[in-house]
């Protein structure tokens, strides 16, 4: 190896360098390839405090994962060396522009399409031939998700958001939401599709477009389409290059992409309906999740938080079952 530097990574355990691989003589060598710790914990920490799978797992689940999207034709990285008593992983470099940062500089609502199509393939081919061996077949998106996620939104969030507000007036609220969620039909999921688990890489396809590589899937579960559209479109910073009308777009491409795939889609109004909530669930969430890591001493969440109060607001002005919620964040 010629050299190895390392790569900033999220709040996960996990750990990540770029590794410069010396040229080789038998095969094609590429210059560089990421380097994964795969951390101490095979599952995130809702799997393990909600005990939704049984522990010890036989293989981590992004080797399990990894097959399965392999299998359908997701652009996802190639795995070159596996050391499971390690827990290491060396894999392809798929680049460093991420989407949401080729989105800054180009056409969003181009780049975010090819985003849905991808998406396409998780949720109609994913979900056709999920079997009993991909780990995700396990794991639902379920009420009692939902509901846990919102429990840091109801602890810390709503404090952060709204001081002196009676938390025991939007946990019916945050019941409901949750119930809501749960009625919708569930796919194959990615669960954290957004733009800096996407990157763009300029060798264009047959379609004369660039092409779009996928990351960090280990967490891929059962959950509504309309989950991984909310990540998509709405997490985070989204809001600096997808606007109302970009997003409408996206939505509209990946509603008639169900349909162009041979595949029978909701009612549209169901459909939306599933994607408001979504947004809603991920926003209070975030909000949640972002205030209680920055009190515990992890910084740099807090900028992203007044992002996801906006998106709860926008999603409340147009739902009419969570009144206190809506007058809690000033919607």
């Amino acid at each position: 190896m010629a050299g190895i530097v390392a790569l900033k990574g999220d709040a996960s355990s996990r750990r990540f360098w770029r590794v410069a691989l010396e040229p080789g003589h038998a095969h094609e060598v590429p210059p560089t390839a990421i380097a994964v710790d795969l951390g101490p914990d095979d599952l995130p920490l809702y799997a393990r405090a909600l005990n939704l799978l049984p522990e010890p797992l036989p293989e981590p689940p992004w080797l399990n994962l990894h097959r399965f999207l392999r299998k359908i034709g997701a652009a996802v990285p190639d795995l070159f060396v596996a050391d499971n008593r390690a827990r290491m992983l060396l894999v392809e470099d798929v680049g460093e522009i991420a989407l949401f940062e080729a989105a800054t500089r180009g056409d969003a609502a181009d780049l975010y399409r090819l985003a849905a199509d991808e998406l396409l393939l998780f949720h109609l081919e994913g979900t056709q031939r999920l079997d009993a061996g991909c780990i995700a077949a396990r794991v639902a998106y379920d009420a009692r998700l939902f509901r846990w996620e919102l429990e840091q939104f109801a602890k810390y969030g709503i404090e952060a958001a709204a001081p002196g507000v009676d938390r025991g007036a939007i946990a019916p609220e945050l019941d409901r939401l949750a119930a809501r969620l749960d009625s919708f039909p569930r796919v194959f999921s990615h669960r954290d599709y957004h733009g800096h688990n996407l990157f763009v890489q300029m060798q264009m396809n047959h379609r004369n477009e660039p092409r779009l590589r996928v990351i960090d899937f280990q967490d891929a579960l059962m959950a509504p389409a309309a989950q991984d559209l909310a990540v998509l479109l709405t997490t985070r910073d989204a809001s600096r290059v997808i606007t109302p009308a970009i997003e409408r777009r996206v939505l509209d491409y990946y509603y008639a992409g169900i349909v162009r795939r041979g595949a029978t889609p909701p009612a549209f109004a169901d459909f939306m309906e599933s994607y408001r909530l979504c947004v809603l669930q991920h926003a209070l969430k975030v909000i949640g999740r972002f205030t209680f890591l920055e009190r515990e001493g992890k910084s740099g969440y807090a900028r992203y938080i007044p992002y996801a109060q906006a998106q709860a607001r926008r999603m409340l002005a147009e739902e009419s079952g969570f009144p206190n919620l809506r007058a809690a964040l000033g919607s």
